[in-house]
């Protein structure tokens, strides 16, 4: 499935635009970020390519088709889309909540068969959100209606989630789930488009990002959008981007450390982009995920000079090495779109710089 917005721009009667001529693609499998300061949009740009809210120019469309011509029973089962919890409660419980979202599927006046209530509750253990099936979703947290709403987009079966703040009032341990569950959709197919607050968030699980600021735009791979120089000119703030290792893993990170006076936001620079060795070591804990694996090694086959891999059979792992030697920001983008993938650690290994000698 693929929605495309093309040369879309948006402004409220009688005042500026709030963006323009905002054009990108979101294939199955993709996680798009959204990011940007208050105000900058980023809800109102999330309604306006639903069809919620009109564009003042451009078109969104939804595999070739206009979203403006389509049936709204149509397009939503389609589209899921998870709203900010703000204000959003009821008198359902938060299993007859979750039964809503399949809707699309059953039918508005259908009653929900054995094998949808099944469904949900599966829907509701995976979000660690069982024991509050019965529940009323006034009587429970904003937290907590978070999740019961992601829960209730997962239950249609989307081609594509729209989710507004996904993690917004959730605390660490929910975060991770939410996040976990976005990368497991698009391992599975499921376009995925969120905005956030949290850069780090978009860097550690998009592929692609799309900055706003204040009428300007920036989209791209996410290694291209979140930079330092982007987010201090977007959120005036000095930060550094750097890496943590774990004992699977190499994380991005990004820490704040000064406020400065932002400039405006120009074209994405990427400085220091040199030639050089590098080694990345995966481990795959299914061996269905090397296929995958195989897939991203081949996009960089020009910078890839060598390559062992042996399956382990008795712990189910499958164990590669390759050699690379090219830009490092080709680099980067291979070990972070490895990093996505469920069930695959990875870690890059570069080799040191040699020595000018006088």
């Amino acid at each position: 499935m693929k929605l495309e917005i093309t040369h879309a721009s948006f402004s409220y009667p009688k005042r500026e635009p709030l963006f323009k001529d905002v054009s990108f693609t979101l294939q199955s499998g993709d996680i798009i970020s959204v990011l940007g300061p208050n105000g900058a949009g980023k809800t109102t740009l999330l309604r306006a390519l639903m069809g919620i809210l009109s564009w003042t120019e451009g078109a969104s469309k939804l595999d070739d088709e206009d979203i403006s011509s389509m049936t709204p029973s149509r397009l939503w089962s389609k589209i899921s889309y998870v709203p900010q919890a703000h204000g959003i409660s009821g008198s359902y419980t938060v299993l007859e909540s979750v039964l809503f979202g399949m809707t699309s599927k059953i039918g508005v006046f259908s009653t929900p068969k054995k094998k949808d209530i099944d469904k949900a509750v599966s829907i509701l253990e995976k979000l660690q959100l069982a024991h509050l099936k019965d529940r009323k979703c006034n009587e429970i947290s904003g937290g907590e209606l978070q999740m019961t709403l992601i829960a209730r987009a997962l239950a249609s079966d989307p081609g594509i989630i729209i989710l507004d703040e996904p993690e917004s009032n959730l605390d660490l341990k929910n975060q991770i789930i939410v996040l976990d569950t976005l990368s497991q959709l698009a391992s599975e197919g499921v376009g995925v488009l969120f905005n956030t607050h949290f850069p780090e968030h978009a860097l550690r699980r998009s592929n692609k990002a799309l900055l706003l600021n204040h009428g300007q735009v920036l989209f791209g791979p996410v290694k291209e959008i979140i930079t330092e120089q982007n987010i201090q000119s977007a959120f005036g703030v000095k930060a550094v981007i750097g890496s943590i290792e774990t004992e699977n893993n190499q994380i991005d990170n990004i820490i704040p450390v000064a406020l400065v006076s932002g400039d405006a936001l120009t074209e994405t620079e990427v400085s220091g982009d040199v030639d050089t060795l590098a080694s990345i070591t995966i481990i795959c804990e299914e061996f269905e995920e090397s296929g995958k694996i195989n897939s991203l090694l081949h996009e960089y086959n020009d910078i890839l000079f060598g390559r062992m891999g042996m399956p382990h059979r008795s712990r189910n792992v499958y164990m590669i090495t390759v050699n690379l030697d090219g830009p490092k920001s080709r680099i980067e983008e291979l070990a972070h779109a490895l990093s996505l993938l469920p069930d695959v650690s990875c870690k890059v290994t570069y080799a040191k710089e040699k020595e000018t000698k006088l």
